[in-house]
């Protein structure tokens, strides 16, 4: 690797320099404080940075997003504590969807075999009705399926099929789920 020569290629991080500046410095601030607990404060603050936000959506305390204007959430979401949504490309949370404390959701990542250790980042879509559970992580370009659920410190780099649900690192199907 020659992390001398590595640049950023073509991407961009989506918004003016001005704006980015506002969010790191003051609006990701309050979104991660724990002094402020109200989730319609949070909303208001991310849907002010550009974000969709539906209705009824609950955000815990020490939640981090990376970029606000990159960020979809639906209805009636919960966003524990201390998730953190590492959005350099677009993250999709459907309605019902329930992201548990310390969930990361990491839409880049490095070409471990290309010299200058190019950057390649790709979506996140999280489909209605899945849980994501305390711990667990997922990478760059994973679509959770309708009713997924990934449990405690689930790690996957692949899309997850609807209602399936996965444990384990990586994550394995272990049974269905019935609703």
């Amino acid at each position: 690797m020659h992390l001398d020569n590595y640049t950023l290629g073509t991407y961009t991080p989506g918004a003016p320099y001005w704006k980015q500046l506002l969010w790191y410095f003051l609006g990701s601030s309050l979104l991660q404080s724990h002094i402020i607990i109200f989730s319609t404060f949070k909303v208001w603050l991310l849907r002010t940075f550009g974000a969709q936000i539906g209705k009824n959506v609950r955000i815990k305390p020490g939640v981090r997003v990376k970029f606000p204007w990159r960020l979809t959430v639906g209805d009636h979401v919960w966003i524990g504590e201390d998730a953190w949504i590492d959005n350099l490309a677009p993250v999709i949370i459907e309605s019902h969807v329930c992201l548990s404390q310390g969930v990361y959701l990491c839409t880049g990542n490095h070409d471990w075999s290309h010299p200058d250790f190019k950057l390649i980042t790709a979506p996140i879509h999280i489909q209605q009705s899945s849980w994501i559970a305390s711990k667990a992580v997922i990478g760059p370009g994973v679509t959770v399926g309708h009713g997924a659920v990934l449990t405690l410190g689930g790690v996957t780099g692949r899309s997850l099929e609807p209602m399936t649900i996965y444990a384990g690192n990586p994550a394995q199907p272990i049974k269905q789920r019935k609703l």
